[in-house]
């Protein structure tokens, strides 16, 4: 009976589909995880992702590498949880305190740090493809897209609980209209690339392509499965139907792009009174940079009007008040052909005007620089009482509207956790986005709580338990340790969704404390490390995001305009450059050369795991780029001048020199080596690039 009225709801599945669907469900990750008992204990386990651990090389034939010497296993602990090396002082502490819970408490102090809530953001940021710009040609800024960015980093450093997280994002606004913070999270939706251009634009097609953001962006992060296999046809492994993928995205529906006012009437006013103080700097030199522009736009207009074609032309005299629509859409295009772009006029002026206008240009950058910060605002959403219908999209093309399908969750999902595919309240407008957080984090879901303990044993140990992160499916990979996978999402879940303490229990089992790990740090940690032993690491948190000096070829990669205007101003305060990488203006098309060297995401799709490539570009970026040559003169500058070599040791591998390298050292510098070469050699060892 049941089944039969499951079937007659499910009327946008046919029967084969949903037989289909149904013999499916007892695929692995779509049952309900289940406790294990905890395997016989042995003196080698310290907590039960010991017992595990040690339980499945027993049965392989395998035992446990021996332990990391105390020095390599707080380094490994400190870069791993913080992105940033141990500092002299930490480690020389750590080697002193003998008593038997000294690693424990190095663990919680580095876990409270600031340092530690910016490296998991960063991790999640990968995972939602969050940039600091849309994408495509034009590649804009997003105004304060940043706070979404502060808002995660803010989580992890509050302990957030996981299920708390996931509401937040997918549904704040409905959830917590009220909490600043959950608006903010929303901004999650928003985090993948966007198609914005000038002209004439397809705004179905774009709506479009939003909802396919926003659905791609949930299925992955939070599902782990390939829905957008889907968009198209019936997935071709996964109990996945094309109706689950739109009926998926008929949850997003009433959701529209919203810019949410987060400012009080005090902060608006000051901004409006900063501001005319601030245009009445500007306007004199943007009127005379105008004026000097004019003639030369004024002839380019006549020029290219004299090309037009009859039909532009006629639209363009045609009276406005009496143009029809046909002729208003002529004459706006008509417009567009004829206005010139500024590197045509600028390929017009004299070499007078030119400096002159070069010579405005620069007094406007520099006063720029004081702009005042508008009134905050968040990069959220919203909802509509009038949202459009979903269709199923032939071949996913948005003018090929078939039938239309009600907001749900995969049939698959809903089969074997015994619900309906339509929540009690998906069809209202102002709250389906709730009821699919909702879903997300019960009890009985057997993907969230796997999918995001995956992802902290990768973080942790190089490879997730499921090698495919953002693949929970047939075509992914099975579970190397099935039974420990679904013990730490059962503890995960039942103990409140502690992101901390899932991964405290990981960073001090004895399995974490193995030798024989050797993994690159990402392209962050490296940089940031750089910084953090030359001195110059600059810690202030959150905030708009910082350009940094770019290569010339950069320069003319992004712009084409002479190089004495500066289209890429610099922050007034230099020590602004020095601040960790997750602060820095992440730009989609143009990433900066020595994070795109060392595998940065380009962001246009999520990355659940970085790649890590080893290849020439890498030595040439640290080794002559600016940056590291600057970095290395300033940490040479840090050493005293009775034992040079051992504080180089120590900031930048926690150790004391061995007599061998002791040795290398004095032929280096006998050979008239450089105090600032040997550190640039010591920010290019193995040994600071690699985690112990």
């Amino acid at each position: 009976m049941r089944e039969l009225a499951l079937m007659l709801l499910l009327t946008w599945v046919s029967p084969k589909e949903l037989d289909s669907v149904k013999a499916r469900t007892k695929f692995w990750s779509f049952q309900k995880p289940v406790r294990p008992e905890v395997p016989a204990g042995s003196p080698w386990i310290r907590n039960p992702v010991d017992a595990f651990v040690l339980a499945r090389l027993t049965a392989t034939g395998h035992k446990p590498a021996d332990p990391l010497a105390r020095q390599a296993l707080l380094r490994r602990a400190t870069l791993d949880l913080t992105g940033l090396p141990p500092s002299p002082a930490e480690m020389k502490a750590f080697l002193a305190d003998t008593a038997p819970d000294a690693y424990e408490r190095a663990v919680d102090r580095l876990m409270l740090s600031p340092a530690y809530a910016e490296r998991w953001a960063q991790r999640w940021l990968d995972i939602v493809r969050y940039a600091d710009t849309n994408g495509f040609e034009l590649d804009a800024e997003r105004g304060q897209a940043w706070r979404y960015r502060d808002y995660v980093i803010r989580s992890f450093q509050a302990n957030k609980s996981f299920d708390r997280f996931v509401r937040e994002q997918i549904a704040g606004d409905e959830l917590w209209p009220d909490d600043r913070e959950a608006i903010i999270a929303t901004g999650f939706l928003r985090a993948g690339p966007q198609h914005v251009v000038g002209g004439n634009q397809d705004e179905e097609l774009n709506r479009q392509e939003q909802l396919t953001e926003m659905t791609a962006g949930v299925s992955s992060a939070f599902l782990g499965l390939t829905m957008n296999c889907a968009r198209c046809h019936n997935h071709k492994f996964d109990p996945i139907l094309q109706a689950d993928y739109y009926r998926l995205q008929a949850m997003f529906a009433p959701a529209l792009d919203a810019d949410v006012d987060l400012s009080d009437p005090l902060e608006k006013a000051a901004y409006a009174w900063d501001r005319a103080e601030y245009e009445a700097r500007t306007r004199p030199i943007e009127d005379a940079i105008t004026a000097i522009e004019k003639p030369y736009r004024e002839k380019l207009r006549e020029q290219k009007r004299a090309l037009l074609e009859p039909h532009f032309l006629a639209a363009l005299k045609a009276p406005a008040e009496s143009r029809g629509d046909e002729q208003k859409r002529l004459a706006k295009e008509a417009q567009s052909q004829i206005s010139p772009s500024w590197d045509e006029v600028l390929a017009q002026l004299t070499p007078e005007d030119t400096a002159r206008r070069v010579a405005l240009r620069k007094r406007l950058h520099e006063i720029e620089l004081d702009a005042p910060e508008p009134p905050a605002n968040a990069y959220a959403v919203r909802n509509t009482m009038s949202p459009a219908e979903t269709h199923i999209l032939k071949v996913g093309d948005h003018k090929a509207k078939q039938g239309v399908v009600p907001p749900g969750v995969p049939l698959v999902l809903a089969m074997v956790q015994g619900r309906e595919a339509n929540g009690d309240t998906a069809t209202d407008p102002m709250r389906r986005r709730s009821d699919l957080a909702n879903w997300m984090v019960s009890p009985d879901h057997p993907l969230t709580a796997r999918v995001f303990i995956n992802r902290i044993w990768q973080f942790r140990m190089g490879d997730g338990i499921v090698t495919t992160p953002n693949d929970f499916g047939t075509l992914g990979a099975r579970p190397t340790d099935a039974a420990l996978l679904d013990w730490l999402a059962v503890e995960f879940q039942e103990g409140g969704w502690d992101i901390r303490a899932i991964d405290r229990l990981i960073i001090t089992s004895n399995a974490y404390r193995q030798g024989g790990q050797h993994r690159r740090l990402d392209a962050e940690a490296v940089r940031d490390s750089v910084l953090a032993v030359s001195g110059r690491l600059n810690l202030r948190m959150y905030g708009a995001p910082v350009r940094v000096p770019i290569e010339p070829e950069v320069y003319d990669i992004i712009f084409t305009e002479y190089e004495t205007d500066n289209l890429w101003p610099l922050p007034k305060d230099r020590s602004e450059i020095y601040r960790r990488s997750i602060y820095l203006l992440n730009k989609r098309t143009v990433r900066l050369p020595m994070l795109a060297n060392l595998d940065q995401p380009d962001t246009m799709t999520p990355c659940p795991q970085r790649h890590v490539s080893t290849h020439a570009l890498q030595a040439l970026s640290l080794m002559n780029s600016d940056f590291m040559q600057e970095s290395a003169a300033a940490m040479a500058a840090r050493l005293s001048k009775a034992d040079p070599v051992a504080d180089a040791y120590w900031l930048a591998l926690a150790r004391e020199p061995k007599r061998v390298e002791r040795d290398q050292a004095a032929k280096f510098f006998a050979k008239g080596g450089t105090l600032a070469e040997f550190c640039l050699a010591m920010l290019n060892r193995n040994e600071f690039i690699y985690l112990p």
